[in-house]
């Protein structure tokens, strides 16, 4: 029992060896920085790497465009619409319905032209009606004129025999009663003169009223034909053949492409590049490839206070433009007009710098593919305008990812800045 108990005090004992030699403290160093190092670089590679798995990364979006060499110096470029001028909706003054068209949309016609025409029929009948009445109510006052005249030539041929008669009574040839029949048979032909006489003014008011609905009818009979007030285009559908035409109705609308203008938004604090007769450039959405002169004619006196812009007019210098109304357009605003030899320079497509990034040492871009991030390799040429020409990559108009991030991998999904999750 000592024995245990003395061995088992040895060994309580404090060792008062030397401590470890350096090269074992060395390793531990060693391994500690490793552990560490490790720990970074899950922090800043792989968690942000798993986190883009596991949730959509936030991005700016930016495009590639067709870019004219005279774009590449232009500091203020706005987009709008083309837009007519003068405009014409075409209705008819009375109601009716419609019994030929002679136009269809895309026709192009001559102020004055008859476009429509209304069913007549009943406004003929009117008419007819209408001038049967002022003949009736001439005919009555005729007859009652003629009435008039001949009760004159009574009265007056009664009116001498009463004068005689009268002469006899007072020579006492004859009695008194046959001269007071004469002058009653005087009083009642003056009666009938002056009744003949109001009916003939009251035939004649009838035949001026009716004579004044003729005309008025006449007139809606020639409102049945329905003419273009403008030189234009109809850019609309028209009505069609059995249609009912109320006065509230628009059968069809006409454009003037005579007017055509681009109207654009410029922020307010560029409004001032926009000055009357400044050259622009204007290049149409539907013909990205051409590129057309154009002016400023109008820089709008009232801005709209909630978008901080005003609206500036811009005029196609060349007549044959390709333009259609509410064609999408994009102004650009030069310090100089172009030239013929300026608009055979072809446009060239520009990627933004700052859509490249480096992959594997090779140029790449990211394209906005369905909510995901795909990986696209680039051939670039020289710089264009703060960007590069393409010379091989996605088509113009694709949506890119401006400044993608160094975590950023091909199918990754993403969210545009401002989108919803």
């Amino acid at each position: 029992m000592n024995d245990h108990l003395s061995d088992d005090l040895a060994s309580l004992r404090i060792s008062r060896e030397e401590p470890p030699p350096p090269r074992r403290l060395g390793r531990w160093l060693v391994a500690a920085a490793l552990i560490a190092a490790a720990g970074v670089g899950i922090r800043v590679v792989a968690v942000p790497y798993f986190e883009a798995k596991v949730f959509k990364t936030e991005v700016e979006t930016t495009e590639v465009a067709m870019v004219s060499p005279a774009q590449a110096t232009v500091d203020l470029t706005a987009t709008g619409y083309v837009i007519p001028q003068v405009v014409a909706k075409v209705g008819a003054k009375v109601t009716g319905r419609i019994a030929k068209v002679n136009l269809k949309e895309g026709d192009s016609v001559k102020a004055g032209a008859v476009l429509f025409e209304l069913d007549p029929s009943d406004q003929k009948s009117a008419v007819a009606a209408a001038q049967a009445r002022v003949a009736a109510a001439r005919a009555r006052a005729q007859t009652a004129r003629a009435r008039v005249l001949v009760a004159k030539a009574n009265v007056a041929e009664i009116s001498q025999q009463w004068e005689r008669e009268k002469k006899l009574v007072a020579s006492g040839a004859v009695s008194a009663a046959t001269a007071d029949d004469l002058g009653a048979r005087v009083n009642a032909l003056g009666e009938q003169v002056r009744a003949a006489e109001a009916e003939a003014s009251a035939a004649d008011a009838e035949a001026g009223a009716a004579h004044a609905e003729m005309s008025s009818l006449v007139v809606n009979l020639g409102n049945m034909t329905i003419p273009a007030p403008i030189n234009g285009t109809a850019v609309t559908k028209p009505a069609a053949v059995g249609d009912v035409v109320t006065l509230n109705a628009e059968l069809v609308q006409l454009a003037d492409f005579a007017s055509l203008l681009v109207e654009v938004d410029v922020p307010e604090a560029r409004l001032g590049m926009a000055k009357p007769k400044a050259p622009c450039e204007v290049v149409l959405d539907a013909y990205p490839d051409k590129r057309k002169r154009g002016e400023v004619v109008e820089v709008s006196p009232r801005l709209n206070r909630a978008k901080a812009s005003g609206t500036v007019k811009v005029r196609f210098v060349d007549a044959e433009s390709g333009a259609l109304p509410e064609m999408a357009a994009r102004v650009s605003f030069l310090a100089k007009p172009l030239d013929v030899k300026d608009l055979a320079e072809p446009p060239k497509k520009v990627i933004p710098a700052s859509a490249v990034t480096d992959r594997a040492g090779a140029k790449v871009t990211f394209v906005v593919d369905n909510g995901k991030a795909r990986q696209v390799a680039i051939r670039l040429g020289p710089s264009f305008g703060g960007g590069f020409e393409l010379l091989d990559g996605p088509a113009p108009g694709t949506k890119l990812i401006k400044s993608p991030p160094a975590a950023l991998a091909d199918g990754q999904p993403i969210k545009e800045k401002g989108e919803s999750s």
